[in-house]
């Protein structure tokens, strides 16, 4: 029973860390959310244009997905995850409308890496980040609020490698999680795959 008990209040303090309050679009009348897309994306602009070299190949497609797909239409996208700062950098490349917060993609991120404090929880909720639980299974609660986005339509980005890998090698064996999303979700999204490099050498 004090198992039982303990679980249930390691479980009720995971879930008030993770703020899920705080990812509504009508939080404070959405002023919060756009502030810091607004400030991260123009960061990410700044840092793949004006101090790199970026070159991305079919963006077209990703835009046109992103911004004109069929209404109720959910996205997912996946890629390699190369170092923790592959999202946001990755979209801020030219042409993308890296500081639109309605445009802008839900993240399946680590709880232990963003959501260790109420700081970095409200930062990265406003962020439209769903924490996810290493080793918790592709049923957690967190998996259910990323289904949801689908559900609603919504763009959701999934690094389904499960952690970073900076190996020149194949996309190492992929979780399940992100498999599962696809056979939950009501309306089957489109699946765009994104493969990108580089991102090891900011790290």
């Amino acid at each position: 029973m004090e198992a039982s008990a303990d679980a249930g209040a390691a479980a009720a303090v995971a879930a008030a860390r993770t703020l899920r309050w705080a990812g509504r679009a009508g939080h404070l009348g959405g002023f919060p959310r756009a502030a810091v897309f607004a400030a991260v994306g123009t960061f990410a602009k700044a840092y793949a244009s004006l101090l790199n070299t970026t070159t991305v190949h079919n963006a077209d497609a990703l835009l046109r997905l992103v911004s004109a797909r069929p209404p109720g239409t959910p996205l997912l996208s996946v890629s390699n995850h190369m170092s923790t700062v592959d999202d946001p950098l990755m979209w801020g490349f030219k042409g993308f409308p890296t500081s639109d917060a309605k445009l802008g993609r839900w993240v399946l991120t680590a709880e232990d890496i963003c959501f260790w404090n109420i700081v970095m929880s409200y930062v990265f909720r406003l962020g439209k980040c769903v924490s996810i639980t290493r080793g918790g299974g592709i049923y957690q609660e967190h998996m259910n609020e990323a289904l949801d986005v689908l559900v609603n339509g919504g763009w959701l980005h999934s690094f389904p490698e499960g952690k970073i890998a900076q190996d020149d090698q194949p996309i190492r064996r992929l979780k399940w999680g992100t498999a599962s999303l696809i056979v939950r979700a009501p309306v089957t999204p489109i699946v765009l795959p994104i493969v990108h490099s580089g991102f090891e050498k900011i790290m």
